[in-house]
């Protein structure tokens, strides 16, 4: 029986290693495949030409993909400053102000947002936010604009990502003892005051992750942001201009334009910086969260 139990201990704790090392050595395996992929490209053009050139003709053998990776960035960083105030405060109201009934009301609400596929908030770009930019807010500034631009990828994006993020976040709240609060509130402090100083300091760790996690998915979304993003090689810091996201990039052309010399190649170098990028957001929202764990 001893020999026995010793024997089901030590294969369960091998099969949850090999599980373990599997799940750990499967970015390492998707980035090495990209790289190989990637590779034949340069013997053509060196790594920081192919990043920060923006001359983009591939019939002539230029693959410059800075302003592929600025319209994925810029569209990120939008869609990140739309969602995370309101993902913020809609936590903080729904967890610590409301009442039980809208809190149980919110969570099917946010499950089906979650769930919604991407085409449909695509669809929805092109028939509200497209004419939204187009004919209300592009004349509010006396500009003209398609509607196509960063900013309308920004706003389909952000909705996208606040359920997400809003999830997190509100488990996050809702994992802080409610004797912080309440001690917080017995030595004369408001409920707001209790809030901002306890329960949103003790959150720390976990609202950096929920910020990590919308920028991440904000970054490589595609199908929704390629459909009204407007998918023009450019570079404008306006956001009424029209962009063209590295996601948007590879959905486009891939399996069409692969009789041109190297596009297979520059496409998987494409995913390559897709994939570099979403590790070094991780990366760096979990050193944020280690020094906030550690103060």
């Amino acid at each position: 029986m001893i020999l026995k139990r010793v024997f089901l201990n030590r294969l369960s704790g091998t099969w949850m290693l090999i599980t373990l090392v599997i799940i750990l050595s499967l970015p390492l395996v998707i980035g090495i495949a990209l790289y190989l992929k990637a590779s034949p490209i340069f013997e053509s053009q060196s790594l920081y030409q192919l990043i920060v050139s923006t001359d983009w003709s591939p019939c002539n053998g230029n693959f410059g993909f800075w302003p592929f990776i600025f319209s994925s960035l810029y569209v990120t960083v939008l869609s990140f400053l739309f969602a995370a105030p309101i993902c913020l405060f809609a936590a903080i109201y729904l967890t610590q102000f409301s009442s039980k009934r809208l809190i149980q009301l919110m969570h099917p609400v946010i499950d089906i947002l979650a769930g919604i596929p991407s085409v449909i908030y695509g669809m929805w770009g092109i028939i509200i936010i497209v004419p939204f930019v187009s004919d209300v807010l592009a004349p509010l500034i006396n500009i003209k604009s398609s509607g196509y631009s960063i900013l309308a990828g920004g706003i389909v994006l952000a909705v996208m990502c606040i359920p997400y993020m809003l999830n997190m976040l509100i488990e996050t709240f809702n994992t802080v003892p409610i004797g912080l609060k309440e001690a917080s509130l017995s030595l004369g402090a408001t409920s707001w005051e209790s809030v901002k100083h306890v329960v949103i300091k003790k959150s720390y760790p976990g609202i950096i992750s929920s910020f990590g996690l919308g920028i991440a998915k904000a970054f490589g979304e595609t199908l929704a942001v390629m459909m009204v993003v407007g998918n023009m090689v450019q570079l404008s810091f306006n956001p009424f201009e029209a962009g063209y996201p590295l996601p948007a990039l590879i959905a486009n052309n891939y399996g069409e334009m692969l009789s041109i010399p190297m596009y297979d190649s520059a496409l998987m170098f494409a995913a390559f910086i897709l994939l570099v990028v979403v590790l070094v957001i991780n990366l760096v929202f979990r050193y944020f969260i280690h020094k906030t764990q550690s103060q």
